[in-house]
């Protein structure tokens, strides 16, 4: 997987780390860099959704704006 992964990629590898860390598989010295990881991706991730649903929101808003005009 690359550094930049995609939103589905992205939650996986966050669900694969939790997993590793619930079934105290993952070696101590290891923890704080898969953290770093995990929480890394997941600010990618909120940023995401947060970009799409301003997306949503803006198409949401210039379809009602153009339904207005046509009324």
């Amino acid at each position: 997987m690359s550094n930049t992964p995609n939103y589905k990629e992205a939650i996986e590898e966050i669900e694969a780390i939790v997993e590793e860390i619930e079934s105290e598989s993952i070696d101590v010295d290891v923890i704080a860099e898969k953290v770093k990881r995990a929480t890394s991706l997941i600010k990618y991730c909120k940023e995401k959704l947060r970009k799409t649903d301003d997306e949503v929101k803006k198409v949401l808003k210039d379809f009602d704006e153009a339904d207005d005009i046509e009324s």
